[in-house]
């Protein structure tokens, strides 16, 4: 990580908020402050309301420059949303704050839509690959340690804090809260709606796995590895 931050490439740490929100007038923990006597109504029930549904928050934090992007899915969270999510970051702000990189490096849990025994997440990876043209090396953490993992403790928690109290009547209210969210050490945070369908279920062939052009590292190939754009693509 410290070589890759060192030549001015990207080091991202990903995702996916580990409470799905439900949408609409509901109970959100914590306190906000209020005129005496005038308390925020909210829903007694917590069942999803069809037509609102639920927020799924994918969040990329980009550790060199303590920025954030959140991509906020309406539907599944499937590997292929959770590569969209580091697609549309790429597209939003990575690409514009690094025009000269030669590699991108992904820090990630070992569990969840990005986990490295998901075939899908390895073969959307290489068309992540292909398409910016850089060698993505991803890093799984061990099971039981997503707590170094930095987005935790760096954006997910300033937007449970900044939140906090406010009920999240609708996708906008949503991604206007994670935008407002900043902290004195200098955090931004940008953040969208993705209104596209992730299917749960995708299966994969056996010759899809075989193409992605994926060398594992020395140490812990299984979960340290990686994606090399395909020759030609």
């Amino acid at each position: 990580m410290r070589a890759c931050l060192r030549t001015g490439n990207p080091v991202i740490s990903v995702d996916t908020k580990k409470k799905k929100e439900l949408v609409g007038n509901f109970k959100n923990g914590g306190r906000e402050r209020r005129p005496a006597g005038d308390p925020e109504r909210v829903l007694v029930h917590d069942f999803v309301i069809p037509e609102f549904g639920r927020a799924i928050p994918y969040g990329v934090y980009d550790i060199g420059q303590n920025v954030g992007w959140v991509n906020v899915g309406i539907d599944h969270d499937t590997a292929s949303f959770a590569v969209e999510s580091i697609r549309r970051w790429w597209q939003h702000m990575g690409q514009s704050r690094y025009p000269t990189a030669t590699r991108l490096l992904v820090t990630a849990d070992a569990g969840g839509s990005h986990g490295p025994r998901i075939r899908l997440w390895r073969v959307e990876m290489q068309h992540l690959a292909d398409e910016l043209q850089i060698p993505i090396t991803v890093c799984h953490f061990p099971p039981g340690t997503s707590k170094w993992n930095k987005i935790e403790h760096r954006l997910f928690s300033f937007i449970s804090l900044n939140w906090r109290g406010k009920p999240l009547l609708s996708y906008q209210v949503i991604v206007n809260l994670i935008a407002a969210t900043t902290t004195q050490a200098g955090l931004r945070v940008e953040a969208a709606v993705d209104r596209n369908t992730y299917p749960p279920g995708v299966k994969v062939a056996d010759a899809e796995v075989r193409r992605v052009n994926l060398r594992p590292a020395r140490f812990h190939g299984d979960w340290n590895y990686t994606v090399r754009p395909q020759r030609g693509s």
